[in-house]
């Protein structure tokens, strides 16, 4: 895991002391070493920051370089299938010089060209210069664990981990009024239309599961798909217990194949189902070893959603050294500036700081890699409106199954979401009711937002509303949607900051490709069955994991006490200062603080926009 940062230039010769700043301003991703590269006609340089975690010795140092120079990468990430490639490769004759997964990944590009993507198991981004073809060849992994931004600027072309690497060469940071507008009038993180969109003019990101070769006279980037699930193959055979065995070896070999460092390895624990499965896995695969798998975990004593109890239902039953993190508002103001520093786009919910508390965690206790759950609702359809999405299926092709899918979510979840009886719910489609309630929540805070826009600012940006997606017709494309449509890939971008904002690399067990073609290939009711989401994986690992966890049906994550939090004076100045920065632009009306005080009693629109206003002062201030 490291940051990496490049130049191509058509006119001007590439200066190393560029190509030092842009790694300079990514130094925690990498602090174990840096280099820089210019190749002998100086119009392209690599850069590299260097977290050590798989070949300590120089022999991994980047950029590297192979078969007599003719290739040098900058490289970020992990090929965790870099052994048997490696293999391979050896068999055909290649010859290696470090143990290393980059020179592997070297040797592969060198055979197969833009080919090798497909052999690749794992997480990446990087850049590739080719010395006789001058041209340069960028590539993302399939669900965009790892960054990759690039602008074309002054006649050359920047790139780099995160954006901070391009401003320190020289890239105008100028924020998007349009991806502004939309953030502060509907919430819009991205761009559902055009995910290479960020939040800043003139700076993009390479897509996921996306390459592209550059040239230094054209410096054009033509984005080409090398990977998709089809989700039109659903496997309407397969029997249950052959899905059943086939997830948990394919689950139980992903995390094996994360599990392979030449540093240590623990856990984030938060006391959910993805993240006990895969501390209880990783505890399987360690048996009759003298490993102590560590886990780290925030908690929120005294708050209603403090998950203490199933973490430690998860430690009772794992040989475990347990770390915990107590996350309050005072740490939240004292670190938001570190937050937008290293977030550099607006983030969700004060949840990102426990999550970057956790990291912390890890980086005092001395553990370089942590394994985590991310991917897992969104394949697996862990969020309960995924029940709309289903019923909504099943309202069309098997009346029966609806009926009795209603009936079952009313028994599990009604008196839980408005206390509407079971005949009810299954005649008027219970779920249809939440997706109201949403959409009046979502108008409410749309109405209240644009009534705290400035009216030149909204008149200029108005048309530039988000686009408005059509309903999915399965749960199939509901999931599809948010695997790859955007929603997964900004929890991905939390994930790489937060962890490497401390030096630390995060890796995710469900985000195996094959894994992922699996269940798009499974039936619908694999993934929700009789009011359960997570049904194959609950099924899989049902022996294995606490009876409470396996059998939870709340859905909670690292959910701290917001609500409270936002009644800190020294929170409150922070959001009345964001307010007027945000006058002061005209962006917001001179009073938007005071009409935000008094949507108090309306704790959905205050919260969320006394957060959007921390977030769109944060991105102006830098």
């Amino acid at each position: 895991m490291c940051g990496i940062a490049g130049i191509v230039s058509r006119e001007k010769s590439v200066e190393r002391d560029v190509l030092t700043r842009m790694t300079r301003a990514i130094e925690h991703r990498g602090p174990d070493g840096d280099g820089h590269w210019i190749n002998p006609s100086s119009h392209v340089g690599l850069g590299h920051r260097r977290l050590k975690i798989i070949d300590l010795t120089d022999t991994g140092k980047q950029p590297m370089f192979y078969a007599d120079g003719r290739f040098a990468i900058t490289y970020n990430g992990e090929i965790y299938n870099y052994i048997e490639l490696r293999q391979q490769l050896e068999k055909r004759g290649c010859k290696f010089v470090s143990t290393s997964d980059t020179e592997v990944l070297l040797a592969l590009f060198a055979e197969k060209g833009e080919a090798c993507l497909a052999d690749l198991e794992g997480m990446f981004a990087f850049a590739i210069w080719e010395e006789q073809k001058q041209r340069l060849f960028v590539a993302r992994d399939r669900f965009g664990e790892k960054p990759f931004y690039y602008s074309i600027h002054d006649g050359a072309l920047y790139f780099g981990s995160e954006m901070k690497a391009l401003w320190a060469a020289g890239v105008p940071r100028k924020v998007s009024n349009q991806m502004l507008f939309r953030y502060l009038s509907d919430g819009a993180m991205y761009d559902p239309s055009d995910l290479s969109q960020t939040f800043f003019e003139g700076i993009f990101k390479l897509k996921a599961a996306h390459y592209a070769f550059v040239s230094p006279e054209s410096l054009e980037i033509d984005q080409r798909r090398y990977w998709s699930v089809d989700i039109g193959k659903v496997d309407q055979n397969i029997s249950e217990d052959e899905a059943i065995e086939q997830f948990g070896q394919m689950f139980r070999e992903s995390v094996a194949h994360r599990l392979r460092s030449d540093v240590a390895v623990g856990s984030s624990l938060s006391g959910g189902l993805d993240s006990s499965l895969i501390v209880c896995t990783i505890d399987e695969l360690n048996r009759g070893k003298q490993i102590r798998q560590a886990t780290f975990s925030a908690r929120f004593p005294g708050f209603a959603k403090d998950e203490g109890s199933y973490m430690q239902a998860v430690i009772d039953r794992t040989n475990v050294e347990p770390h915990f993190v107590f996350p309050d508002e005072s740490g939240l103001t004292d670190n938001l500036e570190k937050l937008f520093h290293h977030q550099e786009e607006p983030f969700g919910s004060a949840s990102i700081y426990a999550q970057y508390c956790v990291m912390e965690l890890a980086k005092k206790t001395g553990v370089t890699v942590l394994l985590d759950g991310q991917g897992a609702d969104e394949l697996l359809a862990g969020y309960h409106p995924y029940f709309d999405d289903y019923l909504h299926e099943l309202k069309r092709s098997d009346k029966s199954r609806w009926r009795a899918e209603a009936k079952a979510y009313a028994v599990q979840y009604g008196s839980q979401n408005g206390g509407l009886d079971l005949k009810a719910a299954v005649s008027a489609y219970l779920p249809a009711a939440f997706r109201a309630k949403a959409k009046q929540i979502r108008q409410r805070i749309r109405t209240s937002s644009n009534t705290f826009l400035h009216r030149d600012f909204y008149r200029g940006n108005a048309n530039s509303s988000a686009p408005q997606l059509a309903r999915p017709g399965t749960l199939n494309e509901a999931l599809h949607r948010h695997t790859f449509g955007g929603p997964l890939e900004e929890l991905l971008r939390y994930a790489d900051r937060n962890s490497m904002a401390h030096s630390r690399e995060v890796r995710l067990p469900f985000l195996h490709h094959g894994l992922a073609e699996f269940i798009f290939s499974l039936p619908s009711h694999f993934k929700i069955r009789n009011g359960t989401t997570k049904y194959i994986m609950r099924e899989a690992f049902r022996e294995l994991l606490p009876a409470v966890i396996v059998n939870r049906t709340d859905k909670i994550g690292y959910e701290p006490p917001q609500k409270a939090w936002f009644e800190n004076p020294r929170l409150t100045d922070m959001v009345r200062a964001g307010a007027q920065a945000l006058a002061d632009e005209k962006i917001l009306t001179e009073n938007a603080f005071d009409h935000v005080r008094s949507h108090e009693g309306k704790t959905t629109i205050y919260n969320s926009y006394n957060w959007k206003i921390l977030m769109a002062a944060g991105l102006l201030k830098g």
